[in-house]
């Protein structure tokens, strides 16, 4: 019990959540409420990234090829779930101070804190070997660098990490949104060469009750929710958006609240477009044309260029590689807040950078030289539904602190708002508990 204790007690000490990036960013007082609003334009766009990574590229194009729009509306679900549950983060950063990490080493015993920890330790290694892939991938495709060379020079990511903090949290960000402006034009452009029936991609968005059924569409499912309701974007967000330098009274908590919910819904809503363009052009360029079983990304690209003609595949390997530095920055965030939130442990942004990447190396390095092109997919895919797996270990403790009015007082969220939260970890549970038990029973 003294431990137990003793672990509860150690974080009321005011550590800031990243201290590097801390109350950086000036808020105005004063002026209109778009000068004040865009004070608060950034944090959402970090968050963003992971609901657009390497990822969500292998589950989209498995989805799109194997079933046509069908999985739009999971898109559709899991963004909509992301929207609310990244609204809550920012609500109990701003309200309280804390990060989740901190917040969980805060109010639970030590034998429930760690166990958190190394869940939150594994879904960003799962994070960071996805991005590892897809980047190393999109080397490959556009300088022609041997996968296995790509995957071991992705390493070097880490300076990336340390240049753009040492700028400051405004260059950060500026970074995060150039990358995704340039995404989103490349994948403009190619839905418009690959034409899609608009009809069937509104109808897409419509639920299929096949998407439970089916034990194939199922499975793809849920690496679309681990994709995009990413576990370690719950504790990035709580820390990031403490980079604002608000006025500590309840007024400029609810103001600097509604402008971070509005920052992180746009953001998300532009990811959303994002996903479903990558699930819509797997769905046009390839399950139109009988191509139902495209889940390597190296296959996808391949395949464009007969189809859609030389443009498409330099745009889809330069929107992939734009991902994969994207999401390198924020899984480093993610993981120094998870470690220094947890374990109070505090390492440099690139040593922090080559531990996760250490971790996340050898299973690519063992995978690719054994398999090849061959198994990069199925480990893409399969890093997703792990990262669904560890969601409700990240949902729940974020619905209990949401609803505590006693620390979060008069800003505890609104009822509506924690009811739809718990439904969406329900949700999220039962579909876990589903695809295992459909696992264990096999075919």
């Amino acid at each position: 019990m003294a431990r137990a204790e003793a672990w509860k007690a150690r974080p009321a000490d005011g550590s800031a959540s990243l201290p590097e990036v801390n109350r950086t960013v000036a808020v105005p007082n004063a002026g209109s409420w778009l000068r004040r609003l865009m004070a608060f334009i950034g944090p959402g766009y970090l968050v963003a990234v992971g609901y657009m990574d390497p990822g969500n590229w292998a589950t989209a194009l498995a989805g799109g090829s194997a079933f046509g729009y069908t999985l739009l509306t999971v898109a559709l679900l899991s963004s909509l779930m992301a929207i609310l549950l990244q609204a809550l983060c920012a609500r109990i950063g701003l309200a309280t101070g804390r990060d989740l990490a901190q917040l969980c080493r805060d109010r639970f015993p030590r034998w429930v804190g760690l166990p958190l920890w190394f869940l939150a330790e594994i879904a960003i290694c799962a994070t960071d070997l996805a991005e590892l892939i897809g980047t190393a991938i999109a080397l490959e495709l556009l300088f022609g660098i041997p996968l296995l060379y790509g995957v071991l020079l992705t390493a070097l990511d880490a300076f990336l990490i340390l240049w753009l903090q040492n700028k400051g949290m405004r260059w950060l960000e500026a970074f995060i949104m150039g990358m995704i402006a340039l995404i989103a034009g490349c994948f403009v452009v190619q839905v418009l060469m690959a034409d899609p029936a608009w009809g069937q991609v509104l109808r897409g968005y419509l639920p299929s009750a096949s998407v439970v059924t089916n034990q194939a569409q199922l499975y793809i499912a849920l690496g679309i929710l681990g994709a995009t309701v990413m576990p370690h974007n719950l504790y990035l967000h709580t820390a990031v958006i403490q980079s604002r330098d608000i006025r500590r009274d309840e007024e400029g908590k609810r103001e600097a609240i509604r402008f971070a919910t509005i920052d992180s819904t746009v953001a998300l809503g532009l990811a959303l477009l994002i996903n479903s363009s990558i699930l819509i052009l797997a769905a046009a360029a390839f399950h139109a044309n009988g191509q139902t079983e495209v889940a390597e990304i190296q296959d996808a690209h391949k395949l464009l260029a007969p189809l859609m003609g030389t443009a498409a595949p330099m745009l889809f390997a330069i929107a992939l590689l734009a991902c994969g530095l994207n999401s390198t920055v924020t899984a480093t965030l993610a993981g120094q807040v998870v470690m220094e939130g947890f374990l109070h442990i505090r390492l440099s942004p690139v040593v922090r950078r080559l531990v996760t990447r250490l971790i996340a190396i050898i299973p690519a390095v063992i995978v690719t030289a054994l398999y090849g092109e061959s198994g990069t997919a199925r480990m893409l895919v399969l890093s997703q539904v792990l990262l669904s797996l560890q969601l409700p270990f990240a949902v729940i403790p974020l619905m209990l602190f949401a609803g505590d009015r006693k620390r979060l007082g008069t800003l505890v969220a609104p009822r509506w708002q924690v009811v739809l939260g718990w439904a969406c970890a329900l949700l999220i549970v039962v579909l876990n508990v589903k695809l295992l038990a459909d696992f264990v029973a096999g075919p």
